[in-house]
């Protein structure tokens, strides 16, 4: 510490022998540098200081405890010894503390040169210190009183330092410059925090409402106004977009400001503006998830309008204009380099400025602006301009690509808004507005002949009306014409809404009570008059014309899911077989492609359902509904504990769902899978269990597997309470059929609240009478696969009393059954009965018959073991001859293209006989002969040049 002070002494000797040499003609340079050490120097020293203050609070620690331990060992002992050591540890504090304030005095006269130097930014930091400064002053104090001082002792040490620091305590006393002596006030350690938050908080509110109260306007002034000021400033602005530090939200308030600004110089003016105003909307919106709020929405909807009522209704067409920015903003910067560099020469700046040229108007001779020069240069150019080329408007960006982004962002709002809010409800009511839009921005691309434009909107158009109904479209149309003409309904008049009709004295009643309600005139309603049957052929016909393949592929899957949606089956299939989407959907590579195709395949097995017919309906749903439905359709996201997709996969998955007002819903979609695949599995099961393959001790296929497993886990529960859910209302009708009981099937099925979904007049009843037929028919087939055994003939009325149905019915179905080898039966027309015929194999039979198969089975594995060792179960021939080229079996044998083929390879191919597996080769079992080169022996080949390729199908 001695060492130290000697350290602080001589620097401040330097530092005043320094100060007194420094003359007046010392450079200001130099003094800034001499300022910048000291004040280095200065915070070093500070900085050893409170180190030093650190060490010293350690050692009065130190001491403190040193004193306890004396104290304890020499209570009730040495009194005066202790007495002793007190007083010489309370002169030792007293030493230490003058010397330390001696020591802050001396360096005290330094400080205030700094203070005097400081900028106003460093003031808080000075604030900051002082209350760090006070608490250590606390610290100290508390050590000295720890050590026992009395008021005398310090006090003492006070009057050393005397003059006008007398009465000041802490850093007051070496730092202040103006003394003035003041109390000790208590200062709550949270209130700079609590200042500073505040203070952010009140910068924050007045910077918005002063970004609020500023009004767009003022950019520029409205006197003497004129069109080459108004584009020249809107360059100027779009010049900074995308630089960095810009806000795009002002960027965008000037836009708007210079549009409204521009209204009363015409559209050759405003439309260009216009589209400055639409592109820093979209600019609005930094990443992918991002959406458009419904306010910037309906303004850039509205500005999109007023450009189409310009274009379509005022004869107007869009021209391209071709901007460098860069040009422009490498342009005025260099003109200003130019003139500093002017300046900058040895004549000075005021030749620079006097050798600027001066803009002179040829017609009078007089000195104009720039500004009035490119107003007259403007003004000559239209006049001399064609009425064709007046009504061309130049602009930067495409219409078309506004109008993609408009639809986009418009389907991103409706994914992100929840659809249990009334701002999702409220949302919806623009989609009307956005139709109109495409089909408006349509016309004009049909008119000005650009097709690619015309088939974009119109694919835009066809997905946002391909999934309602005729008579939801008619009701949501209406609606918004209304909303368009009267507003909101809330709005109206309580007067207008009420039931009570009022009277025609406006005296006593209000005038809109005698009106009533505000109603639509249905005879000039656009709803009504329109067939959307016609308009959706019609848009669907232009793409296919005038589209991309991939929108060609969009707009058939569409037009398909229309025609399912309203019952036109037929039209639908035939549509989709003669697209061939069903065999290159694979290989789109478009996944939001994919899921349109699915919800099609969907809507049109549940247009099958409607329809009666079981058999299409499953083959279309089986696919889908056997695994993840929701994943599939985009109308939902499987976020498991054990999901292997990365977080960017499962964004990206969330952003190709599907609105919520599109959804299928997915019970009536399952209903009807687990329905049909009910009509067709619970007959089968019956014939395989009962009798059939059951005897012949084969194993039939099952139609559907997704309802095995599902009747398999509804068997083997322990309690099955009653049906709650779609599922288990089918596995219950679905155990009440397999027993013959058709009435609770019926019951069961019909009772479903889904049908109710369907879309269309009476169509839920519909569906219910549908499904009391079907049921009835396959209860019929099941009661004759289960119990024809047990009989040996069966009455037609009794049929037909059993299952309510008529004799013609039960005719058919009965025949039908022994047609396809079902039934074993024959008709008794007198007695109008059915005969049955026992047929089944005996038990030795049935042996002989498994026996053949597994020897036939056995055979072709040594064949097959026998080709692998001797390798000729490779192509050798690819190139042979393709036999007589006369390929009459047309199924199984080809004739030995590529230089293989085996006779009677499948039974399809020929109608062979002579077993169930005619695998072998021309003549040796079944006699199956290949056409191309009617090979005789085993493994004879139809073509020469090649060998068989064996176990495997062609």
């Amino acid at each position: 510490l001695k060492a130290f002070e000697e350290d602080i002494i001589g620097h401040q000797e330097t530092n005043n022998s320094n100060n007194k040499g420094t003359s007046n003609s010392v450079v200001a340079v130099v003094a800034e540098s001499a300022l910048a050490q000291k004040e280095e120097e200065n915070v070093r020293l500070r900085q050893e200081l409170n180190e030093c203050q650190e060490q010293l609070s350690m050692l009065h620690n130190m001491v403190k405890q040193l004193q306890v331990d004396m104290d304890r060992t020499n209570r009730g002992g040495a009194s005066d010894g202790g007495e002793k050591v007190a007083t010489t540890t309370n002169t030792t504090a007293k030493a230490k503390s003058a010397k330390k304030k001696k020591k802050k005095e001396e360096f005290s006269s330094e400080e205030e040169d700094y203070e005097e130097e400081e900028s106003s930014s460093e003031e808080e930091e000075d604030d900051d210190d002082e209350d760090d400064d006070d608490d250590d002053d606390d610290d100290d104090e508390d050590d000295e009183s720890d050590w026992g001082s009395d008021s005398s002792s310090s006090s003492s040490s006070d009057s050393e330092v005397g003059g006008a620091y007398k009465g000041l305590e802490g850093r007051a006393k070496w730092l202040k410059k103006n003394t003035v002596t003041s109390k000790k006030k208590t200062k709550d350690p949270n209130a700079p925090k609590v200042k500073k938050v505040e203070a952010k908080k009140e910068s924050l509110v007045s910077s918005k409402d002063h970004e609020a109260i500023r009004a767009p306007k003022s950019i520029l002034p409205e006197e003497g106004l004129t069109a080459a000021m108004l584009n020249k400033k809107v360059q100027e602005i779009a010049s900074q977009r995308g630089r960095r530090g810009t806000d795009p939200r002002q960027l965008l308030r000037q836009f708007e400001g210079l549009s409204r600004l521009s209204m009363k110089f015409g559209p050759r003016i405003e439309i260009p503006i216009l589209m400055y105003v639409i592109s820093a909307q979209f600019g609005l919106q930094r990443t992918m998830d991002d959406y458009m709020d419904t306010a910037t929405w309906k303004a850039c909807a509205s500005y999109l309008e007023r450009i189409s009522k310009v274009i379509v209704d005022e004869g107007y067409r869009l021209g391209v204009e071709n901007i460098d920015e860069a040009d422009f903003v490498l342009g005025a910067a260099g003109k200003a380099s130019n003139r500093m560099k002017a300046a900058a020469t040895v004549g000075g700046a005021m030749e620079a400025v006097a050798a600027d040229e001066k803009l002179v108007n040829p017609h009078t001779g007089e000195e104009e602006t720039e500004d009035e020069r490119a107003e007259r240069l403007r003004v000559e150019k239209e006049a001399a301009m064609t009425d064709a080329e007046k009504k061309t408007i130049p602009v930067v960006g495409s219409l078309s690509l506004h109008m993609s982004r408009l639809e986009e962002e418009y389907t991103k709002s409706l994914q992100k808004i929840s659809h249990h809010t009334p701002e999702y409800v409220t949302r919806l009511r623009d989609e009307s507005k956005l139709v109109v839009l495409l089909s408006k921005m349509q016309s004009y691309f049909e008119r000005e002949g650009m097709t690619t434009e015309a088939a974009q909107m119109a694919e835009l158009h066809i997905e946002h009306i391909y999934y309602r109904h005729d008579s939801i479209a008619r009701q949501v149309d209406k609606a918004a014409e209304y909303y368009e003409t009267f507003g909101e309904v809330a709005m109206l008049h309580p007067a207008c809404v009420s039931n009570q009709p009022g009277g025609s004295d406006p005296a006593t009643s209000h005038p809109a009570a005698s009106s009533g309600k505000p109603v639509m005139d249905e005879a000039n309603s656009v709803a009504e008059k329109t067939d959307y049957g016609e308009l959706m052929n019609k848009l669907c016909t232009y793409v296919y014309k005038h589209g991309t393949e991939q929108a060609r592929k969009r707009s058939t899957i569409c037009h398909v899911y229309h025609h399912a949606l309203h019952d036109r089956f037929t039209d639908a299939r035939d549509l989709l077989l003669m697209s061939h989407l069903q065999e290159n959907i694979y290989d789109v590579g478009d996944i939001t492609t994919m899921i349109l195709f699915n919800r099609m395949m969907a809507q049109l097995g549940m247009c099958a359902f409607r329809q009666g017919k079981i058999w299409e309906c499953h083959q279309c749903l089986t696919e889908v509904c056997s695994g993840k439905v929701r994943e599939l359709l985009a109308q939902g996201v499987s976020l498991g504990r054990f999901s292997d997709k990365t977080p960017e996969q499962e964004k990206a998955e969330k952003r190709r769902q599907v609105p919520y007002y599109q959804h299928i819903n997915l019970d009536l979609l399952e209903a009807c899978h687990l329905i049909s695949a009910m009509l067709l599995e619970v007959p089968n099961m019956a014939a395989a269990s009962m009798g059939g393959d059951a005897a012949h001790g084969r194993r039939a296929r099952p139609i559907s597997r997704a309802f095995r497993k599902h009747q398999d886990i509804y068997a083997h529960q322990v309690f099955t309470g009653p049906p709650e859910q779609t599922r288990d209302y089918v596995m219950r009708a679905a155990k009440a059929l397999s027993k013959g009981d058709w009435k609770s099937c019926v019951d069961l099925c019909t009772d479903l609240d889904v049908w109710n979904l369907v879309p269309g007049d009476g169509s839920a009843e519909a569906i219910k009478m549908m499904l009391a037929s079907k049921i009835k028919l396959e209860g019929l087939r099941t009661y004759m696969f289960a119990f024809s055994a047990q009989y040996d003939s069966l009455s037609l009325d009794q049929l037909c009393g059993m299952f309510e149905m008529s004799k013609n019915d039960v005719h058919s179905v009965v025949s039908k059954m022994m047609i396809n080898r079902e039934l074993y039966a024959s008709w008794d027309q007198p007695t109008a009965t059915i005969v049955l015929r026992k047929v089944e194999p005996s038990p030795v039979q049935v042996m002989a018959l498994q026996f053949a198969e597994k020897a036939s089975n056995l055979v072709e594995a040594n064949e097959r073991l026998l080709d692998a060792t001797t390798g000729n179960d490779q192509w050798k021939g690819r190139g042979g001859d393709r036999g007589d080229q006369n390929d009459e079996n047309r199924f199984g044998n080809r004739g030995g293209r590529g230089g293989y083929q085996q006779g009677g390879y499948q039974n399809r191919g020929n109608k062979q006989s002579g077993g169930r597996h005619q695998k072998r080769d021309g003549g040796n079992r079944g006699r199956g002969q290949g056409r191309g080169g009617r090979g005789r022996g085993r493994k004879s080949g139809g073509g020469r040049g090649g060998q068989r390729r064996d176990n495997k199908r062609y």
